[in-house]
């Protein structure tokens, strides 16, 4: 495996523990209109853009609910949720480990601008990663599943995507960064069903627990 030239990582899921979270959000916003989702269907939204997710849901539901007052009713429950969250295990060293020995990084993630601030702002590590891809990024013309934001933070970066690492957790997440030709880790919960997740390859992407063995493979290259 290439030593990298940058290091791309996705924020929920990956460097804190939103995930659970922000399927609780969804799951309450879309009881409140009287429908329930499943496991499989939470997990699809993961990785997606906030207005992405509130339009699959409505299209779920499939029946008339106005898009804003949906997304009313999921802000302030998410708002609360994902205060709670905390780092993932070894998210913190990884980042650290970076920053010391001037590996480039970039935080490529669906959430606003508003939203990563709020909940970066009790981890004050991630402050590290300088350079930012955001859902609302004013370049940005397409969200994931589409290669645009993992390329885009390579053009920041001013390096190859395909000589980039990206750590993601989700599906749409992973379908972004293969199709921008990275070397994709895939951060696997207990409760994700790996056969959703599509390989290129043998060895692209690679399924991980813990984010240690990122650490670890950057230092024994």
């Amino acid at each position: 495996m290439n030593h990298p030239q940058a290091l791309l990582f996705d924020l929920d899921g990956v460097l804190l523990n939103t995930e659970p979270l922000h399927g609780q959000a969804w799951f309450f916003a879309a009881k409140s209109f009287g429908a329930t989702l499943s496991k499989n269907q939470l997990v699809l939204l993961r990785g997606r853009r906030r207005e992405d997710c509130a339009k699959q849901i409505i299209n779920w539901i499939d029946k008339p609910i106005d898009f804003k007052e949906f997304l009313s009713v999921h802000h302030p429950i998410s708002k609360e949720l994902v205060q709670q969250a905390n780092a993932m295990p070894g998210a913190e060293n990884l980042v650290k480990w970076c920053f010391q020995n001037q590996m480039p990084m970039a935080l490529v993630s669906s959430s606003s601008s508003e939203s990563v601030a709020f909940k970066s702002a009790p981890h004050k590590w991630l402050e590290l990663i300088q350079t930012k891809v955001l859902g609302d990024d004013p370049s940005l013309k397409s969200g994931k599943p589409s290669p645009e934001p993992f390329l885009l933070a390579a053009k920041k970066l001013s390096v190859k995507a395909s000589r980039c690492w990206a750590i993601e957790d989700s599906l749409s997440g992973t379908k972004s960064a293969l199709a921008a030709s990275c070397q994709v880790w895939v951060l696997i919960g207990k409760e994700i069903n790996k056969d959703l997740y599509e390989k290129k390859s043998n060895i692209n992407p690679s399924y991980i627990s813990d984010l240690n063995t990122i650490l670890g493979n950057l230092k024994s290259l």
